[in-house]
């Protein structure tokens, strides 16, 4: 049995070493979780214990296959529910993300089956996010975050990569969602600015902006 702190730390460990090739340092996770790198190095060791990670100083922190299963696990769960609260209970998707927090902790393997069903087997979560299946695979997508395209490239939008409230309400205000086709109109070499089309609506967006969303060419 794990506690919420220690299952936090392993959901944390997994997201970083889908975009990483070695391990993962105690700093990055203290960043990631916003704590101490002292806190980190005890909980590391702790976790160690339980054989879910394999810690080796000056190499990181690795997750072993057991602490990716349950890691997996818990990541399911998020997504779950977060697709649960949005298609079932109305909820925004800028408002799931620290209710799904609170509600991946739940343990009952047989309520989190029954969710998947109830809701079709999904996929992917209302932010476009991949969700585990029981094994712990992804059903990946692939996809390139709107500021890698040029001029007159057209693609689905799939996903983003900032998943904060304030993102994703600028996000409704300007009519960007997913399922949306972007076509790129114009991009300015002095600050990779876009001028862009969403259905019929031209909008100009910034780099930050173009950078935190994934698009799926077409």
């Amino acid at each position: 049995m794990f506690t919420l702190s220690e299952e936090n730390y392993l959901k944390a460990i997994y997201h970083l070493e889908l975009d990483a090739d070695k391990g993962i340092s105690t700093n990055a996770i203290a960043k990631k979780l916003e704590t101490k790198a002292s806190s980190v190095t005890d909980m590391v060791k702790k976790l160690s214990e339980k054989e879910v990670v394999v810690y080796k100083k000056y190499k990181g922190v690795k997750l072993t296959d057991l602490g990716k299963k349950i890691a997996a696990n818990i990541v399911r769960k998020h997504r779950l529910w977060e697709v649960f609260l949005v298609e079932k209970l109305n909820f925004s998707w800028d408002e799931v993300h620290d209710v799904a927090e609170q509600l991946e902790h739940i343990k009952s393997e047989k309520l989190v089956d029954q969710i998947d069903a109830f809701l079709g087997f999904p996929t992917h979560d209302p932010h476009g996010d991949p969700i585990p299946d029981k094994d712990g695979n992804l059903k990946t997508i692939e996809k390139s975050l709107l500021s890698t395209l040029t001029k007159n490239e057209s693609g689905i939008c799939v996903g983003v990569d900032d998943s904060s409230s304030e993102f994703l309400k600028f996000l409704d205000k300007k009519g960007i969602m997913l399922g949306k086709k972007i076509t790129v109109l114009d991009k300015e070499d002095f600050d990779n600015s876009l001028s862009i089309l969403i259905e019929e609506k031209k909008l100009s967006i910034s780099y930050k902006i173009a950078n935190n969303l994934y698009i799926q060419k077409i």
